[in-house]
């Protein structure tokens, strides 16, 4: 992942697709699924602007990492942006608030983890993502900004946002928020969050269960690699090396990787909510994420799996450029406005 010019960077991908297709180059194919064109061509954009964040240092490569996804974001309007903190297990944990414009009164609400391997990511990483799914679902979303490693290693980002996912549903109506209709979600690694917080709560009596759960791209198994974690592993923006480097960083190493507060498809799903579960064509993730759909299934949940079949890890991110990535994230958007309705 590399910081490409924004204004260049937007300009470039509002070209006819024709043209997008032209500056792309050939085709790419693998397991029988073609490479988005406009995927391709950020790729290549990508490829030209410095190295990958894995090659840098951590407090180097967060700053790259919030500076291209804001980029890749762009300014997302939204009705109103609030930022505050609460108590959490080892301290402060913040969180940010979006209400969408014209929204008045109680409202259902998304409780978002983000994405970055438990060792990037943060509010403003994820700030455009946020924006763009409360305005597309109309829905008020809540934003938590969890410990990372290797400063704070495993469990602590699952505590951080099990207190986050308690403290909203017993506070819901002083936020604006129905008790009964929040929905828990996130991508990547919040996704494994968003996962286990729903297996959590469904066997926790004193804590209200989510609603529905928005699933994009999760990881949800530290047990085993799939084929795809490395038919896939090299140039498609996630790489084998960072989702190496964030597990060295998130585990001590002495952990049972079936945990429950660290793989899902490992645990019991009967009884958690429904879910709405992206996964992309050219992701490492994606057979883990088609994995736990099929998890869900066998336990009767209901499940709506998607593969944007085109797309990459990380499009979440990119709904302030091009065609595509917009277009999947109006989709999850209006599965999540579906799910809570």
């Amino acid at each position: 992942m590399a910081l490409v010019q924004a204004k260049g960077a937007q300009a470039l991908f509002s070209l006819p697709t024709p043209a997008v297709r032209r500056l792309a180059g050939r085709p790419v194919e693998v397991d029988g699924r073609t490479l988005d064109p406009e995927m391709q061509l950020l790729l290549r954009v990508m490829g030209l602007n410095g190295p990958a964040v894995e090659t840098l240092s951590i407090t180097r490569g967060r700053r790259v990492y919030t500076e291209a996804f804001r980029m890749l974001g762009g300014r997302q309007p939204v009705g109103a942006v609030t930022d505050r903190t609460i108590d959490g297990p080892e301290g402060p944990v913040g969180l940010r608030f979006y209400t969408p414009r014209g929204l008045s009164g109680r409202s259902q609400a998304l409780v978002y983890l983000h994405g970055g391997g438990w060792v990037y990511g943060d509010l403003d990483a994820y700030d455009a993502v946020c924006s763009f799914l409360a305005e597309e679902a109309q829905v008020r979303v809540v934003s938590v900004d969890y410990r990372l490693a290797p400063e704070a290693q495993f469990p602590a980002g699952f505590d951080d946002v099990w207190a986050a996912w308690r403290w909203v549903t017993e506070h819901a109506p002083g936020l604006g928020i129905e008790p009964g209709a929040i929905a828990i979600g996130g991508d990547s690694a919040g996704g494994n969050l968003s996962a286990l917080v729903a297996q959590h709560a469904a066997r926790s009596d004193d804590v209200v269960a989510p609603a529905f759960q928005l699933l994009i791209y999760p990881a949800t198994d530290f047990v085993e690699e799939r084929p795809s974690r490395t038919r896939l592993g090299e140039g498609f923006l996630l790489t084998k090396a960072f989702m190496d480097q964030c597990e060295e960083n998130y585990l001590a190493g002495d952990e049972d990787r079936a945990d429950v507060r660290l793989s899902p498809l490992r645990q019991d799903a009967h009884g958690v909510a429904p879910a709405y579960l992206v996964t992309a064509g050219f992701d490492p993730l994606r057979d883990e994420g088609t994995a736990y759909a099929e998890h869900l299934r066998a336990a009767g949940v209901r499940v709506e799996h998607v593969e944007e079949s085109g797309l990459i890890h990380g499009f979440a991110n990119m709904v302030g450029i091009g065609r595509s990535a917009p277009r999947a994230m109006r989709r999850a958007a209006a599965a999540l406005q579906r799910g809570l309705s």
